[in-house]
């Protein structure tokens, strides 16, 4: 709401600014003009352009003032945009640390980055009669901060059915190690070698275990993979010792869980 009376302008405004102004003494001073146009000789009629120059004025230095005012309070500021108070930042968001940013106490995400999930391509590649017609892949599903898989169990060491030794380092392992095997597309053409994943199980646990092996989507039946079928797409092949610590039973064979790069 704005009015005007007496030459004064007052504005109400919701960062409490208040201004007001006597154009009568401020124009003399501010527009040379007016002042010698004020002291032509009487016998000229110059009331009528005194009037619209006055109006001239009033409406232009109202105008500037009214917009230096609203561009300078009602600033309002998105993620991680700088603030003073909570007021200074948009919606929901609050001023944490002169940035505005989540109410951790209303559990908002605004300003927080969910990226999209990874869409999954990977389609087999072909099948092999190995134990029954099975589909075989040179590829796995996208690695995520929460990758999806089926826990298998699997033997280490030398005579297990594991069949060969392990294909990072040529050798066996003892199965009290937190060792696995990934699938071919995960274990990416041996890239992953004797790096570190984290394990979690549906009932909350979870593990950290060494990639020491791949666990061959592409063939199998024969005397390296133990005469098995080649391993599904999505597979974490993990020794007992991973399996005890994820107090999973391996007796059920094959579990869900997720798994992520440490």
């Amino acid at each position: 709401m704005h009015y005007f009376a007496n030459q004064q302008a007052y504005f109400p405004h919701k960062s409490f600014y208040h201004f007001s102004f006597n154009f009568n003494s401020l124009l003399p001073s501010f527009f040379p003009i007016y002042s010698s146009i004020r002291q032509f000789p009487s016998t000229i009629n110059t009331s009528s352009l005194i009037t619209k120059i006055y109006t001239m004025f009033n409406l232009a230095f109202l105008s500037l003032i009214f917009s230096i005012i609203i561009s300078s309070s009602d600033a309002i500021s998105q993620c991680n945009g700088p603030c003073n108070t909570w007021d200074d930042c948009d919606g929901q968001l609050i001023c944490i640390n002169g940035k505005c940013n989540d109410d951790p106490d209303v559990g908002t995400n605004i300003c927080k980055y969910n990226p999209p999930t990874p869409t999954n391509t990977c389609r087999p590649s072909g099948t092999m009669n190995c134990n029954g017609i099975h589909p075989i892949y040179h590829c796995s599903p996208p690695v995520s901060s929460s990758t999806p898989a089926q826990l298998t169990f699997n033997d280490f060491s030398e005579g297990g059915d594991g069949g060969g030794p392990s294909s990072c380092d040529g050798q066996y392992h003892d199965n009290n190690e937190r060792i696995v095997a990934l699938s071919t597309g995960w274990f990416a053409g041996r890239s992953r070698c004797g790096k570190m994943i984290h394990i979690r199980a549906n009932n909350g646990r979870t593990v950290t275990a060494k990639v020491v092996d791949e666990c061959d989507s592409t063939t199998g039946c024969d005397e390296e993979h133990a005469y098995q079928s080649p391993c599904r797409n999505n597979i974490v092949d993990g020794s007992i010792a991973v399996w005890r610590d994820l107090g999973l039973n391996t007796d059920d064979g094959i579990v869900p869980v997720t798994w992520s790069m440490v």
